[in-house]
């Protein structure tokens, strides 16, 4: 069945995650296209001068406080976009956590954490979704990344989740697609990305965390998960470095490794942690779209939205 989407000045969109990085972009983005945002994170002080912005700015938007590994909290944020805007068209799961360390020196609830996060709340975002969007027709679409393919050392949790999100998006979609259900679902598989993720995550090491250059700006990515809310599309690679490791994993994995040890060293900053827990298990303060890796970009777009510090 072909799945036909609306432009985005017809939808209402979902964005889990919608506090920093990806996710505020994405929201941003989505809003000055006059699509109606419902944005959903744990930092409500953080949504609410998002949705603040927006408003001024002329868009619509709710902000949701929720943590996307607890079911009831995630249906209630549907509830909560459909209590004000009555339909959902496109569901983002964003939402995502990382730590940084050798596995074996991890917690396991430290793992467990992870896991709650960036693959239940992809599960919980999704099956909260779905029944509206068999209704009536939309996207779902999931934020994996490139190591849903590939993997990155040191950050080992993460990858098997982002492994394990690929494996459910794929299963899901099959299956809408054998009942002939009206949705389309879409993989994004971004390379690395200039955000605060490493100075939101959980951090073993004896060092700062940062994530390897090239990095890509968090804009490209927001277009492409946006493009997908009105184009039907399995999956996307964004940026050159993600369609080169996904491909070298699969045709090439004896190099792929070879080449991922070398990842090691380079996501640490000469420099000691600044923060041992991060946002893995509390919220920290948001706002921000880009990391530390491109200062000059980050103060750009900040001042563009200054009041969503």
């Amino acid at each position: 069945m072909k799945v036909t989407l609306k432009p985005l000045d017809q939808q209402v969109v979902v964005i889990t995650g919608a506090s920093s990085g990806i996710g505020l972009a994405t929201a941003l983005m989505a809003a000055r296209q006059r699509a109606k945002v419902v944005a959903v994170a744990r930092s409500k002080e953080t949504l609410d001068n998002l949705v603040a912005q927006i408003a001024e700015s002329g868009g619509e938007a709710i902000a949701v406080e929720c943590d996307v590994g607890e079911r009831a909290q995630v249906e209630q944020a549907a509830a909560a976009a459909l209590a004000r805007f009555g339909r959902i068209d496109t569901w983002i799961n964003d939402a995502g956590v990382s730590i940084y360390g050798r596995l074996h020196e991890v917690s396991e609830e430290d793992h467990h954490r992870l896991f709650k996060t960036n693959f239940w709340g992809v599960v919980n975002g999704s099956l909260a979704a779905l029944p509206h969007l068999r209704m009536n027709g939309g996207a779902l679409i999931n934020v994996g990344s490139e190591v849903s393919d590939a993997v990155v050392p040191l950050q080992g949790m993460y990858s098997a989740s982002k492994h394990a999100v690929k494996g459910f998006t794929d299963a899901l979609r099959v299956e809408l697609e054998a009942d002939g259900a009206p949705v389309s679902v879409t993989l994004i598989q971004p390379t690395a990305v200039d955000t605060p993720f490493p100075e939101r995550a959980a951090n073993y090491l004896s060092q700062e965390p940062k994530l390897p250059t090239p990095m890509i700006e968090p804009e490209k990515v927001a277009s492409a998960i946006l493009q997908a809310a009105t184009e039907p599309v399995r999956d996307v690679q964004v940026g050159l470095m993600a369609k080169i490791n996904t491909m070298l994993f699969k045709v090439m994995p004896g190099l792929a490794d070879v080449m991922a040890r070398m990842q090691i060293g380079r996501q640490q900053r000469d420099e000691p942690p600044r923060t041992r827990d991060g946002s893995l298990h509390q919220p920290v303060p948001a706002g921000r779209i880009h990391g530390r890796g491109n200062e000059n970009a980050a103060s750009t777009s900040e001042a563009k939205a200054a009041n969503v510090r």
